[in-house]
């Protein structure tokens, strides 16, 4: 191997460390001060009982007959959500997909308004689909804590407050997925801590407590603070 080859060899290396080195360091630094187990909680009426509790404080009534709601999630996809008809258009960078939630097969995808078929359409379907599960969860996971196939558990924290762990155990894109809901005095979340396998990391939290009031008085989030990150939700209109 010559001089020249060696030289560049090294300062490549040298440029990988540079930019990996205080990545991991990061991480390592995040992993070990904020990494935690998942708690231990206890199932029956105690646990339906916050939970009742959480969703009286947001008026589960009022979101239940919202039958629209479109938002914005990050000002990077537009969602047009006809709940009362499980259908949603998903709106991102040129496409668009008409999601059917109850018959994905029955989608229909778009590139600047030409419809696709094919495996193009199958592929910006699920993209539809992963998109539309993550986003509308960081929107109205508090409402969903009674669905289908949902463990809640009652969980004592450190302060001996009372806590909410709920685990999806099917059902949308990353089934398994664990949150441990923090909750005001009178019920309203006001974060939740994550144990997800979308990431590294368990035992982050996020807030809940940057709310808006919809014309169908359904209280949704605008604003999830996670880490040094936001996560912002906009545009955001649901009526009856």
């Amino acid at each position: 191997m010559t001089k020249k080859v060696k030289r560049i060899l090294k300062i490549v290396v040298g440029v990988i460390v540079f930019f990996t080195l205080p990545t991991l360091l990061l991480y390592g630094f995040v992993y070990f001060k904020y990494n935690e187990e998942l708690p231990v909680g206890t199932q029956g009426e105690q646990a339906d009982a916050l939970a009742i509790k959480m969703l009286d404080a947001l008026d589960y009534e009022a979101y239940k007959n919202t039958n629209y709601i479109e938002w914005t999630f990050k000002k990077r996809r537009h969602y047009q959500w006809q709940k009362d008809k499980n259908i949603c258009s998903v709106f991102w960078k040129d496409y668009k997909v008409e999601l059917d939630l109850k018959d994905y097969s029955a989608s229909n995808a778009y590139i600047h308004s030409f419809k696709v078929q094919d495996e193009k359409a199958d592929e910006l379907i699920k993209k539809a689909i992963d998109f539309f599960n993550n986003d509308s969860f960081w929107l109205v996971a508090p409402y969903k804590v009674f669905d289908k196939d949902v463990e809640r558990r009652l969980v004592k924290t450190n302060s001996g407050k009372d806590a909410l762990l709920v685990t999806y155990t099917s059902g949308g894109s990353t089934p398994g997925d664990s949150y441990l809901w923090h909750l005001k005095d009178n019920g309203m979340p006001e974060s939740f801590k994550m144990w997800v396998s979308i990431l590294p990391i368990d035992g982050l939290e996020a807030s809940w407590n940057n709310w808006t009031t919809t014309e169908s008085n359904a209280k949704l989030p605008t604003f999830h603070k996670m880490l040094v990150f936001g996560l912002e939700i906009d545009h955001i209109i649901g009526r009856e």
